[in-house]
């Protein structure tokens, strides 16, 4: 009996936004799946968007825990303001985003103190913390770093920052091709994110400059990918610029049951049961979804836009609004007069959040409106496998952008051409009607359902036993019980 081996101990530490810790939790339950102990570091005010998965996974006999550290009170932070959700509704901009990394760097002794305690087998830590690898390093502990980005991205991250063909350029506009990439990938200075373009060295430059060095220090990446998605990428980041690195993905497939599927991030601001009701009187492939992810925001006018684009695509559909820092009974200055009437059995509106994979994934669904964000973009090739327009505007968001029209085609642009921070470029209703009509009816809108539907199959196929991703994660848990061991 005394040769029985011990069961592997890792800690999750996720940013604190609801695009990071989504997946990061369904990260962990994915490898408490495999018998592996896991722990999910956060916040006081983050617990409770976790203690309620983290329960139904312990019912489940997966074995989860919450480690709560304290958030830093000396960042000069409003109370209980300690995730992004609640920097960008505070309105004060950058300002407040950069001491909200600044008070993330102060979570290193927290953390440090937590590791000491508990001595951990692994650190799987957000690309946020660059100083994770040296918190862990102290303790011999491997620290595994997570992007939230898929391989496309990544790789086209780094031939950006190793050959800066967006210095060659006479232009903001003029096109470049990104060299060393498997594809030939064409972007302008406009569409990358502000901080590759300038030349000041901000307190944001000097953090991404630290996660860079503290990854290739690091014991890897795991990476919200399957390989069948982008092997071409997945085969570059680790064999061209040799990084270790693991797909697992998708991620959001591990939530077999309606109510993990309802429940993730936020509380929906609809009662799924109404929504699915809704989807179920509709025909297949019929309903467009409209989503911008948990941070983007439009002003009326842009909403204006959107709302007649849509009424006038004639296209049955879904679409998700955040709710502007304003009085519940405040005017709806951005709905068309008599719109909710005319649109009323064609369209709903939910103001707010979305049980967003148990829309994606009801048959009525055959097209996605998507600002690119990783998370989304790959939920709605997985989950049902749909054609997307593509709206991109801050982030890694234009490379996705790029993989899904071209390099997938399985999306069309609506047109953005500029980068922008939080609040998106204005395109008119005529861009907006033009592009859901050719997702949902369009000549091509056939070969791309078709298309991505097979990609979507792919993925499932490869969370399943001997599918890549599945073995994938196999390989990972055996390096680091190997490491563990040889640690010793």
């Amino acid at each position: 009996m005394g040769s029985e081996i011990r069961q592997l101990h890792i800690f999750f530490f996720p940013f604190m936004a609801h695009g990071h810790m989504i997946p990061t939790v369904d990260m962990a339950k994915l490898f408490g799946t495999r018998g592996v102990k896991t722990s999910i570091i956060t916040t006081p005010a983050n617990a409770p968007l976790l203690s309620k998965t983290i329960q139904r996974s312990n019912n489940l006999g997966i074995e989860m825990d919450l480690k709560i550290i304290k958030f830093p009170v000396e960042a000069g932070l409003p109370e209980g303001c300690e995730n992004i959700d609640a920097v960008t509704k505070s309105g004060t901009g950058l300002d407040m985003f950069i001491n909200f990394l600044k008070a993330t760097a102060m979570l290193q002794e927290p953390l440090e103190q937590l590791l000491r305690e508990c001595k951990p087998d692994c650190l799987v830590a957000d690309m946020f913390f660059p100083w994770a690898t040296d918190a862990a390093a102290k303790f011999r502990i491997p620290r595994l770093v997570f992007h939230g980005t898929g391989f496309f991205s990544l790789c086209t991250t780094a031939c950006m920052t190793m050959y800066e063909p967006h210095k060659q350029v006479s232009s903001d506009s003029e096109p470049f091709v990104v060299p060393g990439l498997p594809d030939d990938i064409k972007l302008t200075r406009n569409q990358l994110p502000d901080m590759m373009t300038s030349n000041d060295e901000t307190d944001f430059t000097k953090m991404l400059k630290a996660s860079k060095e503290s990854e290739l220090k690091s014991f890897g990446v795991v990476v919200n990918s399957f390989y069948e998605l982008e092997p071409a990428y997945a085969d570059y980041y680790r064999n061209v610029l040799g990084r270790k690195a693991w797909h697992i993905g998708p991620l959001s497939l591990c939530n077999r049951s309606l109510e993990d599927k309802a429940s993730r991030g936020k509380q929906a601001s609809i009662d799924e049961n109404e929504c699915l009701q809704w989807l179920n009187s509709k025909i297949p492939d019929s309903v467009v979804y409209i989503c911008f992810g948990s941070v983007a925001s439009f002003n009326s006018d842009q909403l204006m836009e959107i709302a007649m684009g849509l009424e006038a695509s004639g296209q049955d559909f879904i679409w998700v609004v955040r709710k502007e820092k304003k009085d519940e009974d405040a005017n709806e200055d951005w709905l068309p007069e008599g719109f909710e009437k005319r649109i009323e059995g064609k369209g709903l509106i939910i103001r707010g959040w979305a049980p967003q994979v148990l829309i994606l994934e009801h048959e009525a669904v055959g097209g996605f409106v998507t600002h690119c964000g990783w998370n989304s973009t790959l939920e709605g090739i997985s989950t049902a496998g749909m054609p997307m327009v593509t709206w991109p505007m801050f982030a890694e968001q234009f490379y996705n952008e790029k993989l899904v029209t071209e390099v997938l085609k399985i999306g069309v642009s609506v047109g953005v051409q500029r980068w922008a921070r939080l609040v998106g470029n204005f395109v008119k209703r005529d861009a907006i009607e033009k592009a859901v009509k050719e997702i949902m009816v369009g000549d091509r809108a056939g070969e791309m359902r078709s298309t991505a539907k097979a990609l979507g199959e792919m993925a499932r196929r490869a969370i399943e036993k001997e599918g890549s991703s599945y073995s994938d994660l196999n390989g990972l848990i055996d390096e680091l019980r190997l490491s563990r061991n040889s640690s010793k």
